[in-house]
C-alpha cells in the first residue's frame, strides 16, 4: 500500500508542468512552426499573475511599441505603422522604420530607453521551439580563389536539445488605440552578445548575437523574483551554453516550406565547429 508520497516540485519543474498543461489547453494558437517578426503577429508568452507565483500563457503582439516616439505619440495604428515601416517626410525624403522586435540587454536599463520601465515591472517569458538565424557565407571565386565581396545567407535553425520547447527573456508593455479604444500587450525578446567560439557567434556571424534563452530556474527567477538592476541586467544578458544547442541549414525559401525547420544541405559549405 502507499500510505506515504512526496510531491515536492522546484521552480524549475513547476514553469514545465505549468507549461506543459497550458500547452495542451491552449494548442489552438501553438501550433505555428514560424513566426515572421515583421509580419507583427501574436506569439506565445508566459505572462505572470501580478499577486501570484503563477502565470497564464498568453498571445502578445510581437513587436513593442512606446506610448512616444522622440515627444510624439504612437496612439493610433496608423501613426505605429509608419514608425514601424518607414515613411516619406514632408520634404520627400524617407525616414526608415524602427524594429523592437529585439531588445539588447546591454542597454535595456539605460536612462531614457523605451525598455527600462518595463524591464523593471513587466518581465515575461517568450515560448519557442526554435528559432532562424542567417549565416554570412563568402566562397571562393571560382576564377580567382578569392572570396566573393557579398556574402551568401544561409539560413539556419536552431534549437536546444532534447527541449520541446524553451524560454527566452522579454518585456511587455499595454499599448491602447486610442482611434479604437483597443488594448493589447506587446512584446520584445532581449538579446545579448554571443561570444567567440559561440555556436551562435559562428550560425550569426553577421552580427554575433543570440537570444536570452533562460533555463527553468532563471525563468523563475526572471518572472518571480524581485531583482535588482545589475540581476535584471546579468540575466537578461544570458549566453546559454553552445553545447546545449544545435543548429542544422535549411532551405533558402523556408518561409514557403510546409516544414520551414526541414534541414537542407548546402554543397562546399563548412561546417560550423562549436568550440564553447
Amino acid at each position: 500500500m502507499c500510505y506515504y508520497n512526496g510531491q515536492k516540485v522546484t521552480h524549475a519543474e513547476f514553469i514545465r508542468l505549468k507549461g506543459i498543461e497550458k500547452l495542451v489547453a491552449s494548442y489552438g494558437f501553438l501550433s505555428t512552426d514560424l513566426h515572421d517578426g515583421f509580419a507583427y503577429g501574436n506569439i506565445a508568452v508566459l505572462k505572470p499573475i501580478v499577486g501570484q507565483k503563477d502565470f497564464e500563457i498568453v498571445q502578445m503582439e510581437w513587436g513593442f511599441i512606446p506610448d512616444t516616439w522622440f515627444g510624439k505619440p504612437l496612439d493610433t495604428r496608423e501613426k505605429v505603422e509608419q514608425w514601424r515601416r518607414g515613411y516619406k517626410n514632408a520634404q520627400g525624403k524617407f525616414i526608415p522604420g524602427i524594429t523592437t522586435l529585439n531588445a539588447m540587454s546591454e542597454e535595456l536599463l539605460l536612462p531614457g530607453k523605451i525598455y527600462r520601465d518595463s524591464a523593471l515591472n513587466r518581465r515575461c517569458l517568450i515560448l519557442s521551439s526554435g528559432f532562424f538565424e542567417w549565416r554570412h557565407h563568402f566562397p571562393a571565386n571560382k576564377r580567382t580563389g578569392e572570396p566573393v565581396k557579398t556574402a551568401l545567407k544561409i539560413p539556419h535553425y536552431i534549437t536546444v536539445k532534447d527541449q520541446p520547447y524553451f524560454f527566452m527573456s522579454g518585456e511587455y508593455k499595454p499599448w491602447t488605440d486610442k482611434a479604437t479604444g483597443e488594448t493589447i500587450d506587446t512584446v520584445t525578446i532581449n538579446t545579448t552578445a554571443a561570444p567567440e567560439g559561440h555556436l551562435m557567434a559562428k550560425v550569426h556571424n553577421s552580427k554575433m548575437r543570440m537570444p536570452s534563452i533562460l533555463n527553468e530556474d532563471l525563468a523563475w527567477e526572471w518572472m518571480f523574483e524581485p531583482l535588482t538592476e545589475s540581476r535584471i541586467t546579468e540575466i537578461s544578458g544570458t549566453q546559454f551554453p553552445s553545447d546545449q544547442m544545435t543548429a542544422c541549414t535549411i532551405a533558402k525559401d523556408f518561409k514557403e516550406q510546409l516544414d520551414p525547420a526541414k534541414p537542407f544541405l548546402y554543397e562546399d559549405l563548412p561546417m560550423i565547429e562549436s568550440v564553447l
